[in-house]
């Protein structure tokens, strides 16, 4: 469980530190999977270990990471772009 935990940790933290130092647009396909896969990997875990907070929130993640995904896959702008 804890590789799970870490493994899901670091996928979010690779996307945040690339996105802070420029490297990586959080608009981009790359780091919407990495939140995306992070962000599950943690759910996961967390039902699994009945965290409900900790489940409430990377759900919230998840979604919508998979939100801005599936506007990426279909040609539209990011929403704050509007």
């Amino acid at each position: 469980m804890q590789i799970a935990q870490l493994a899901g940790a670091i996928l979010i933290l690779i996307a945040f530190v690339a996105a802070q130092r420029g490297a990586m647009s959080p608009h981009s396909l790359a780091y919407l999977i990495l939140n995306l896969v992070g962000g599950v990997i943690l759910g996961v875990v967390a039902l699994v270990t009945e965290n409900w907070g900790f489940l409430l929130l990377e759900t919230f993640w998840s979604v919508v990471s998979a939100w801005g995904l599936m506007r990426l896959l279909r040609g539209l702008p990011p929403a704050a772009v509007q």
